[in-house]
């Protein structure tokens, strides 16, 4: 096979690049307006619901945002410290471990979706196991680990490689697999070898499906995290220590700024895999509406 037909081969499976206008105020409003409308509704919510509580007792249940924000970083008693040096502390060692881990999982969830895309029977044989890992239970695994490896931060990372490694592996897996036919055919009918159909035709089309993996692994890997804390309690207390110690002394809104900082944190990553592959792939890729 040539190397101009194998390039006119790439260039036919390759996706069109349509012409995308800019974005006017109109459009601004309905991408942006419905989130922002929806966050307004669940504050009311959480506004209303705290009143509640408060009127029939209930207080330590669900403060309202603003008594979280007063009491965990301006607390009027002044034997009382800020939260912040210990949730920025926290939040950068789970960042570490969360991020860690999820590019762990990302090589070895690509690695092991693109062996099983070469032959079915390298599937059968494999994904059994991706699915196996994903159905542990590891809150029952996650004590073994600590005591076989020990409670060092390796052990976390550890632990949101296994939460956040399945849907890397199926997400590839599955854009691998989706190639068109005839696209496959036609590299086929040149000669290409499996690395040219593998780099040229599958892992492209692939990548909307493998950042799609990648946005829900990170999430989990931030659940990873704040696990692992639960459980390795020991050396510099991340995210998850700080919600058990808080949870522990009844300080509510203390724990709920740390359970807020968590979902932030799983939120941001969310949104910055969404932002490289709207910068990688959405030129030429949208998802249907």
């Amino acid at each position: 096979m040539t190397a101009t037909a194998v390039k006119q081969a790439a260039a036919e499976a390759q996706p069109k690049v349509p012409s995308t206008p800019g974005r006017t105020g109109g459009d601004r409003v309905k991408v942006y307006g419905p989130p922002l409308a929806a966050f307004a509704v669940i504050l009311v919510v959480w506004y209303a619901l705290a009143a509640y509580l408060e009127s029939i007792g209930r207080t330590t249940i669900l403060p309202d945002p603003t008594r979280i924000v007063v009491d965990s970083f301006f607390p009027a008693d002044p034997r009382d410290r800020p939260i912040t040096g210990d949730l920025l502390d926290a939040l950068a060692l789970s960042t570490g471990v969360a991020l860690t881990g999820l590019a762990i999982s990302i090589v070895i969830g690509i690695g092991w979706a693109v062996i099983m895309s070469q032959a079915r029977w390298v599937e059968r044989s494999l994904f059994p196991y991706a699915v196996i890992l994903q159905c542990i239970p590891i809150l029952a695994l996650v004590p073994l680990i600590g005591s076989s490896l020990g409670y060092s931060l390796s052990s976390r990372v550890l632990v949101c490689v296994l939460i956040s490694l399945f849907p890397m592996v199926s997400n590839t897996l599955f854009g691998l697999q989706a190639a068109d036919k005839s696209q496959r055919e036609l590299f086929q009918l040149q000669g290409a070898s499996r690395w040219t159909v593998l780099t040229k035709l599958q892992f492209p089309g692939a990548m909307p499906a493998i950042f799609a993996g990648m946005r829900i692994s990170a999430g989990l890997a931030v659940i990873g995290a704040i696990v692992g804390d639960f459980f390795f309690r020991r050396g510099q207390a991340g995210l998850g220590i700080l919600i058990n110690n808080y949870a522990s002394r009844l300080q509510t809104a203390e724990l709920w700024a740390s359970v807020l900082t968590a979902s932030l944190l799983g939120v941001v990553i969310f949104l910055v895999f969404g932002w490289i592959q709207k910068a990688a792939v959405g030129r030429w890729y949208e998802p249907s509406s």
